[in-house]
């Protein structure tokens, strides 16, 4: 089992940048696959983006590619999301995901057995 925290979020004008961290308890963070997701007030959660185990493969919601960027750190136990060039539209709730599980795509939030509280971000225009 894994425990997740994100961290990181807050309120930024449109155009600026944040580094969200999602912090994972146990010692074996690398066996799991890692996800960004978030959810704006009355909309569905979303896939944002999400790393592979070793860090060496990542994928991106086409809303966001080119702006934000995945990592991690399995080290750290840790896991970040590189938001630059934030717009209104990203504003929501984001959080990480952990899965043990080997699928072929990453991308539904189903997919994944463990989730952080999430952490706000709200971008003003």
């Amino acid at each position: 089992q894994v425990q997740l925290g994100e961290s990181g979020g807050g309120l930024v004008q449109a155009g600026g940048s944040l580094r969200l961290s999602c912090a994972a308890s146990g010692r074996t963070f690398s066996s799991y696959a890692m996800g960004w997701f978030r959810q704006a007030p009355g909309k569905e959660r979303e896939f944002v983006a999400t790393v592979s185990r070793s860090g060496g493969y990542t994928s991106y919601a086409g809303s966001v590619k080119g702006r934000f960027t995945i990592s991690r750190d399995n080290a750290k136990n840790t896991m970040y999301l590189q938001m630059n060039s934030l717009k209104p539209e990203d504003t929501a709730v984001y959080y990480c995901a952990a899965t043990a599980n080997y699928y072929s795509n990453y991308e539904r939030a189903h997919l994944y057995d463990y989730w952080g509280q999430g952490t706000q971000v709200t971008v003003s225009s």
